[in-house]
């Protein structure tokens, strides 16, 4: 499930250098391109796709930080919401070189690479 653009410009207004895929022109591109982007361009990825942690380990890469959204339909301001408890409580960090799995009452974190 791909997140809307309402995360990304919510995370603008926190004074987070963010911005969608499609700002980009990525609204096409492979998965493998956006990850390429966003290590490229020092961001982390924020999604719901199940590929990208895959795709990150079969590289063995520690770059890009990803926070994946599980576990059920995440309206926007649910994933707002839970961004604003998750960056609340998280340095950067723990963010840094870290799959981040965000569920509706837990945050597990596993560090890049994965083995």
């Amino acid at each position: 499930m791909p997140l809307s653009p309402a995360a990304a410009r919510w995370l603008t207004g926190q004074g987070h250098d963010a911005v969608h895929a499609n700002d980009l022109g990525l609204q096409r591109a492979s998965d493998a391109d956006i990850i390429a982007r966003a290590k490229q361009d020092g961001r982390t990825v924020i999604t719901a796709d199940l590929d990208y942690p895959r795709l990150l380990a079969l590289a063995q890469a520690t770059e890009p930080s990803l926070i994946l959204f599980r576990h059920g339909n995440w309206s926007d301001s649910e994933i707002i919401a839970r961004l604003s408890e998750v960056l609340g409580s998280l340095g950067e960090t723990e963010i840094q070189q870290s799959i981040l799995v965000v569920d509706r009452d837990r945050v597990p974190r596993r560090r890049l690479p994965i083995a």
